[in-house]
């Protein structure tokens, strides 16, 4: 068999003017970054690879690394994807119409390479009907230049039901990651820090005649790697590159070159967590963790989700209790945040990217914690584009058309709130200059009329404001003790929401700085956990 190693730069020349070319990763981890900085390198020496379209399913930066190499002007004629809010170069060049951009669902993606791989012509799915997504809305597409295209999704109907059709999409290259290789390009992860769809996009690929380049640590002896470890086999292999310096190209994460505990080679000792101090961000988590019942299984999405909700629920002891997944496929353990979002330590399970995400598209999640950025009358919720600033939705459309309660996270107003607790109560210090519940939102990223169609359980939670959504309509339920009603919450909306006949006050405890009682209050959520199956 021949030798598949080959150099970095020597990969990069393997890229064409025009190709379709595909990466696969989440944040930065799978990162093949000796491969895309050669790419780049060779970018601006020689003005090729030009032209490029480029898909990828996750978003795949750090703000600094990862796709940006990716993104100077001639490089990327097209982009397809579905997050670039770690991506503030991407989201420049969105919103500059300097480039197409197409924003796809995460997990709708991730399912149509494995359709491809199965030489089918596309992928049917109901997610993203009635959002962005729609071709009736804005067809995914993200700015000016890209509304005058032709649409990539279409709408279907079979057997008296709408569908969204997402074709298939020809790739050219595909580029990924492992740990260890032989020289014949068996491929395995043993150190990766998810598992992502790797095999899936690699067979799309194959499937268009496609060449695969893969990045790995370590090269093994040929034939020495265990068969159940191999993630790809070889024969799918055009090239491997060994990065030469690991502790900068081949980070297990952004922050950590490598961290056992990441991949599941050890587990580390259950350290005291540091515990949060009360901030506006705890206090919505808080708020959000009371929707908890025995035995559910949640999601939990970038910003105050990811960030607060995990800590939360260990500082209550309540872990036991709940079973905590994030997008990329992990169960359980202790998440980490940020620019390092979708890892976690101590994990009961992994599962790759797409068989979580069949998970959340076909049983759906018990219980999804979601960011949010606007809200309007219907219940609509923007999540994925604020003015100009395209971030994209990443798995939050797959996560919540399908999940059986949504429960958004968000302040009240934005830009310049300031807040203090005292005595049990919340005081507005400076309100926020800019209003999130809204007559008209940017963009349709969570469908309230839809929602209330299929009678899905959705609540909305601030620091000063509950609200739920009803058939009519979202409804005021909670307010915070210390607020008024009038000046601190009507008078901050641009529309007059139903409000409860039993209006009622927020938990005083949730406004202090010891635990608030959780464990307690999942016991008497218990009854109620028959309603959710």
């Amino acid at each position: 068999m021949k030798n598949k190693v080959i150099t970095a730069q020597q990969a990069a020349a393997l890229v064409n003017d025009g190709s379709t070319v595909c990466t696969i990763g989440m944040t930065l981890i799978g990162a093949a970054e000796s491969i895309l900085k050669a790419l780049e390198q060779r970018f601006l020496a020689t003005g090729s690879p030009a032209n490029l379209t480029y898909i990828h399913s996750a978003g795949q930066s750090n703000r600094e690394r990862g796709n940006q190499h990716f993104a100077h002007p001639g490089m990327v004629k097209r982009i397809i994807g579905s997050h670039w809010g770690l991506a503030p170069k991407w989201m420049e060049r969105i919103a500059s119409d300097s480039v197409e951009a197409f924003c796809l669902p995460q997990g709708q993606i991730v399912h149509l390479y494995t359709a491809m791989a199965a030489g089918q012509a596309g992928y049917l799915s109901k997610v993203g009907l009635g959002t962005f997504i729609d071709p009736r809305l804005e067809g995914g597409k993200m700015n000016d230049r890209t509304r005058a295209l032709a649409d990539l999704v279409e709408v279907v109907s079979l057997r008296g039901e709408e569908y969204l059709f997402y074709p298939a999409l020809p790739l050219d290259t595909v580029i990924i990651r492992g740990t260890t290789a032989d020289a014949e390009g068996n491929l395995t992860c043993e150190e990766e820090a998810m598992k992502l769809e790797i095999l899936q996009a690699v067979l799309a690929a194959k499937r268009f005649g496609g060449k695969v380049l893969a990045q790995v640590k370590n090269l093994a002896q040929t034939g020495s790697l265990h068969p159940k470890q191999v993630v790809v086999p070889g024969n799918f292999i055009d090239a491997v590159v060994v990065c030469d310096n690991p502790e900068q190209d081949h980070r297990q994460t952004s922050s950590w070159f490598y961290d056992p505990a990441y991949c599941g080679n050890l587990i580390s000792p259950t350290s005291e967590l540091e515990k949060l101090p009360l901030t506006i961000r705890k206090l919505i988590g808080r708020r959000a963790c009371q929707f908890l019942y025995p035995g559910c299984v949640i999601n939990l999405g970038t910003g105050i989700p990811n960030d607060v909700i995990g800590t939360i629920i260990h500082e209550e002891e309540v872990s036991d209790d709940i079973t905590i997944t994030v997008e990329s496929g992990i169960y359980g353990g202790v998440q980490a945040g940020g620019i390092d979002f979708g890892i976690g330590k101590n994990l009961t399970a992994m599962i790759n990217h797409q068989e979580q995400m069949l998970y959340y598209n076909g049983t759906g999640v018990d219980i999804t914690y979601m960011g949010a950025g606007e809200m309007d009358a219907n219940g609509h919720i923007n999540a994925t584009k604020m003015g100009d600033r395209c971030t994209g939705a990443g798995g939050f459309i797959d996560i919540t058309q399908n999940a059986h309660h949504v429960v958004f996270c968000s302040t009240f107003t934005a830009k310049g709130l300031e807040v203090e607790f005292r005595d049990g109560q919340l005081r507005i210090l400076r309100e926020g200059s800019v209003k999130k519940l809204v007559k008209d939102i940017n963009q349709i990223s969570y469908n309230g009329e839809i929602a209330r169609q299929k009678k899905q359980k959705m609540h909305l939670v601030t620091e000063r404001a509950v609200f739920e959504l009803t058939e009519q309509g979202p409804m005021l339920i909670e307010i915070a003790p210390g607020i008024d009603l009038e000046k601190d919450v009507l008078q901050q909306m641009e529309f007059t929401p139903l409000i409860s006949e039993s209006l009622k006050l927020m938990d005083a405890s949730l406004f202090e700085e010891v635990n608030f009682g959780l464990k307690h209050a999942l016991c008497s959520n218990e009854h109620t956990e028959s309603n959710h199956h």
